[in-house]
């Protein structure tokens, strides 16, 4: 059985692979991958949350999500910049979507774990 760390890991990581799928793929679009990011980090933060064993809604993991994405303009910034050459901009796309996945599934696992 796994443990929370080990499911949390595995929600991060799968989370920030379908959105570096996404940030990828419709990169030569700026802006069009937002809603469905928003979508995917939002049920990771759900998932997280039911992993330790904390109830939330949908609204306030959104909430969450908002307060954890400081650093979206830096995404949007770079989507616009580079995100209409072809393979430069897919890969930069995906590799920040990625990342900033990974930040927010991480910021979301300390909220919800209790304190040591």
């Amino acid at each position: 059985m796994a443990t929370k760390n080990e499911k949390a890991h595995g929600i991060i990581h799968t989370a920030a692979a379908a959105s570096a799928l996404v940030g990828g793929g419709l990169a030569q679009l700026p802006g069009s991958d937002a809603p469905i990011l928003a979508g995917l980090q939002s049920a990771m933060i759900i998932s997280l949350a039911e992993v330790h064993g904390v109830g939330i809604t949908k609204t306030a993991a959104i909430d969450l999500l908002l307060t954890f994405t400081a650093t979206i303009g830096g995404r949007t910034l770079s989507q616009f910049l580079v995100g209409w050459l072809p393979g430069i901009g897919n890969a930069i796309n995906a590799s920040t979507a990625a990342a900033l996945t990974e930040a927010v599934g991480w910021a979301a696992d300390a909220h919800f774990s209790p304190a040591a």
